[in-house]
């Protein structure tokens, strides 16, 4: 939607079924097969599909009626935090992040702002149709009581403070609050996602409740409606804000591969700020505890993304499994971003060793080479860089293979917010960025 639009585009009417949510609209038929062969050498894009716009107070009060009391404007959106294969051509699952959400500096220090408090993290099953994502089904992200676990901070002095759209009233901190990335479904209908705050490994049923929250040990996190279990390494209680896990991969067994998206912090922020080495971690469901963890080395920053100096601007997004124990892992900015595979081998695990302790100096963090150190870091291979393919937009979140040839990417687009007192207009009304969701399909010379 442009900033400058004066009304919105024609929705599909929502209709609150119970869940998952029903929106009713004549699918068009699917347009021509990606994946077919050809002699074109060159990766490039061979479709794009953008979402349609539906007001996000509608699309939330048909899950949970009286969740959204006034949505500002704003329009279903972040649903590009994760895609994952849905079963049939072209249906895809993905999720929302924690909501709507920016910045505003207020006497010199930026306050986290939720404009829309009401919203509820939701699984949306979309269709991608021609040249249009249509939503087919969602299902709120709920308490083990059915309520809405929300979007908002966890933890008053961990999280960042809430506050409303124009960074005045300071809102309640809500420990059932997920900022939901990743997503994955289990053969058993169940869904697995991650999330930045804890961070947190969440089993969800196929009817949206939270079934167990895994947290770093020692997290000390109270007050939820439903269970939470400390399994995952101490350590991780060390990630930097906003930055937890944000991809998660399902291995052909079973397992689970979560990626923390920056550096820790560790020993202090401006260690993890200026790191390049994070973490991979694999979770047993079987188990229901961390089997192994690798140490992943990002590229140098000016080299994911030529424009950029910043080497805390690098994040892993997406994470997808390729067959056997290999990944494809998505390294960013906001701008750019390049593809890798890797291997999970076991003579890479570095799991309850040295780096798993927040004493060790210098830490995994600090060492400038540490395959020279003696860690066993990740051999990558560069499967393609998207910044130099025409078509790609920025913020590229959510990666699904939809064949040997082809994946399907999904970008982030924030809600169509943007940061700064220019975010709403002197209504309170959301001043539309003007990017849209969208499922581009690019397709791999060589495959993978």
């Amino acid at each position: 939607m442009s900033p400058h639009a004066t009304g919105r585009r024609r929705t599909h009417r929502l209709v609150a079924g119970g869940v998952p949510l029903a929106v009713i609209a004549a699918l068009a038929a699917g347009g021509p097969a990606v994946g077919a062969g050809g002699g074109d050498c060159t990766t490039r894009v061979v479709r794009t599909a953008t979402l349609d716009d539906i007001p996000l107070g509608a699309f939330s009060n048909a899950l949970l009626p009286g969740t959204v009391g006034n949505d500002r404007g704003v329009d279903l959106g972040g649903i590009g935090s994760d895609i994952y294969p849905a079963g049939r051509t072209g249906e895809f699952w993905t999720v929302t992040d924690r909501g709507p959400n920016g910045q505003v500096k207020v006497d010199g220090t930026k306050r986290r702002t939720f404009p829309v408090p009401g919203f509820d993290p939701a699984i949306v099953k979309i269709r991608v149709s021609g040249n249009t994502v249509r939503v087919l089904d969602a299902i709120p992200v709920t308490t083990a009581s059915g309520k809405p676990v929300t979007g908002l901070s966890n933890q008053e002095g961990r999280d960042e403070a809430p506050y409303s759209y124009d960074a005045r009233t300071a809102l309640q901190y809500n420990p059932n609050g997920l900022d939901t990335e990743g997503i994955v479904r289990a053969a058993d209908g169940s869904f697995w996602l991650v999330d930045e705050y804890g961070p947190s490994l969440v089993h969800v049923s196929a009817r949206g409740e939270v079934l167990t929250r895994y947290v770093p040990k020692g997290l000390g996190l109270t007050g939820t409606d439903y269970p939470v279990v400390e399994a995952l390494p101490s350590v991780l209680r060390h990630r930097k804000t906003n930055r937890g896990f944000e991809g998660l991969a399902q291995l052909p067994g079973g397992d689970l591969v979560m990626a923390v998206q920056s550096p820790l912090s560790l020993p202090d922020t401006d260690a993890g700020e200026a790191s390049r080495t994070t973490r991979l971690l694999r979770f047993s469901p079987k188990k229901k505890a961390v089997i192994a963890e690798y140490a992943y080395r990002f590229d140098p920053v000016n080299v994911v993304d030529p424009s950029e100096d910043d080497t805390s601007e690098l994040k892993i997004s997406s994470v997808v499994a390729v067959g056997g124990n290999r990944l494809l892992v998505e390294e960013r900015t906001d701008k750019a971003a390049r593809l890798h595979t890797v291997r999970l081998d076991r003579a890479a695990n570095i799991l309850g060793g040295p780096w798993d302790d927040d004493t060790t100096s210098p830490s995994l963090e600090q060492l400038e080479d540490p395959a020279a150190s003696g860690v066993p870091v990740l051999t990558k291979k560069l499967v393609v860089d998207l910044g130099t393919v025409a078509g790609v937009p920025g913020k590229i979140e959510g990666i699904a293979r939809v064949d040997h040839e082809t994946l399907a990417l999904i970008n982030d687009n924030d809600f169509g917010m943007t940061d700064g007192e220019g975010a709403f207009d002197a209504r309170g009304r959301l001043v539309d960025s003007g990017v849209e969701t969208s499922v581009i399909y690019v397709r791999l010379p060589h495959g993978i």
